[in-house]
């Protein structure tokens, strides 16, 4: 692994992780939104994991602009987990965000959040977790599906998980909503499996426990991409790659404390992600087809009641999970037709 860095200065605020494998068409667009509202509290890692494209030199032609603020981390590929985990380990920003080289963040929001995170900072006990909107940039659609959290928490408040109200029946954080304070993530020993796909679900769930506090910007800020071919999120690559979801589950359902361990709200909406994580895996395994799968998807819910007979109970009693435990052939088939709907309804398809 190679890295160029600039001669050191104060340390940012944040720091903006971006993995990138073989993106040099993307990154211009990607770079120059980090980059709008450049300062000297503002950090950004691009990881070249093992590019054979250009990606290297667009992100060098940035770094001869922006010296002490852009920088390069080369190394052989490890997947997005183990060039997101290379960023953490190089980052020197009191918060940090992981932006995929594909995607972009709003400029006009990055000021707002940049002010809030130099305002948290001065403080002694600042914020753990900065909560923002995120907008699909589905291409070839002009409308824009919008993600907020107005009906979950207020915004500009600082919260701890006990002021949260309930989430919708498919509504959580995901990491592009996440922006997280370093420490937290060091304390949690936040490391994501290399070589594995979906590795987002574990960044977003198992630093929670370390998270005391919140603090809910409601500004349209991360913009994700999608519809674009070859994308981790296609419906045939998901069930292509259906294995790797249930890894990432069963490492999330090892991230899940027992009741009483952490706050009741906390608790609450890690039930509600872990019961999302394990119908999204369920569904797919479905999808499949597969004999084999069906098998795995029983897997799934027999190794969850292995780890924690109390969690399982909690998971299972969840509406979603209750639905994708329909017994045999007829509930497969309205898992299908289920998903077919709620992929055009949510403007997926």
């Amino acid at each position: 692994m190679t890295a160029d860095r600039p001669a050191s200065t104060s340390p940012p605020v944040l720091t903006f992780i971006v993995p990138a494998y073989n993106m040099a068409q993307h990154l211009p667009t990607c770079l120059d939104s980090l980059l709008s509202r450049e300062g000297d509290d503002l950090e950004v890692i691009v990881v070249d994991d093992g590019s054979t494209d250009a990606t290297a030199q667009v992100v060098k032609s940035y770094q001869a602009r922006h010296p002490h603020t852009v920088r390069l981390i080369s190394q052989t590929n490890k997947g997005h987990g183990g060039a997101v985990n290379t960023g953490l380990a190089a980052a020197r920003g009191s918060y940090i965000k992981v932006v995929d080289a594909d995607d972009w963040v709003d400029p006009a929001s990055l000021s707002l959040v940049l002010d809030q995170l130099r305002n948290q900072s001065r403080r002694s006990n600042p914020v753990d977790m900065v909560v923002t909107n995120y907008v699909y940039e589905k291409e070839g659609r002009k409308h824009k599906r919008v993600i907020n959290f107005r009906s979950v928490m207020d915004p500009g408040r600082v919260l701890d998980w006990n002021h949260l109200r309930r989430f919708g029946l498919a509504q959580y954080m995901i990491m592009h909503a996440l922006i997280l304070r370093t420490e937290v993530l060091r304390q949690a020993h936040t490391r994501l499996p290399e070589h594995t796909y979906y590795v987002d679900f574990i960044y977003s769930y198992q630093p929670l426990p370390w998270v005391h506090t919140l603090l809910y910007l409601d500004t349209d800020f991360y913009r994700y991409h999608t519809g674009r071919q070859g994308q981790s999120v296609q419906t045939s690559i998901m069930i292509a790659r259906v294995s790797q979801l249930l890894l990432v589950n069963g490492l999330m359902a090892d991230s899940t404390p027992e009741p009483g361990t952490v706050p009741r709200g906390l608790y609450r909406y890690m039930i509600h992600y872990l019961s999302i994580n394990c119908v999204v895996t369920s569904v797919f395994l479905i999808l499949s087809r597969k004999p084999s799968n069906y098998r795995n998807k029983d897997m799934l819910w027999r190794r969850l009641e292995h780890r924690s007979p109390v969690i399982a109970s909690d998971v299972r009693s969840t509406l979603l999970c209750r639905m994708i435990n329909m017994p045999g052939r007829p509930g497969r088939l309205a898992i299908r037709l289920g998903y077919k709907a709620a992929e055009a309804a949510m403007g997926f398809n």
